[in-house]
């Protein structure tokens, strides 16, 4: 079977934030680092080449295939804000009409920029995020 291509690495986060060419996708990528680094209690590491991710969890499909994800995350990518393990919670539905400006996909939550969201709702949503997939999968 093979590999999960998204595994840790020791590159910067801090280094990989500066780098990001679009003004406010960089700093918000540093507002989200702050964040999501104060509401898990947890370092940020880069997963892969562009996903910063807060703890991790194990996960095995029925077909067989596993590995080891980030818990919570986001990438800043050129067309938006990419947030990872937000909208799988049991709360993700209530919380969802009230964050603002989105959109979403099968398992990312997509912002253009923070701005255009409610903080507290977004960080309501990093919270009951990180504790669903940890505590569904039984990980620190």
């Amino acid at each position: 079977m093979a590999e999960n291509k998204t595994q840790p690495t020791d590159v910067s986060v801090e280094e990989f934030l500066a780098a990001v060419e679009h003004p406010k996708r960089r700093e918000d990528g540093f507002e989200l680092l702050d964040m999501m680094r104060n509401i898990t209690g947890k370092e940020a590491v880069m997963w892969g080449p562009s996903i910063v991710g807060f703890g991790s969890y194990h996960y095995k499909y029925h077909s067989g295939r596993e590995g080891d994800a980030a818990a919570v995350g986001f990438s800043p990518r050129k067309a938006s804000l990419v947030l990872y393990g937000l909208i799988e919670g049991p709360d993700a539905d209530r919380l969802l009409p009230e964050l603002g400006k989105h959109k979403t996909s099968a398992a990312c939550l997509y912002v253009n920029k923070l701005d255009d969201v409610d903080r507290e709702i977004l960080a309501e949503m990093i919270r009951a995020g990180y504790k669903h997939v940890t505590e569904e999968f039984h990980t620190p």
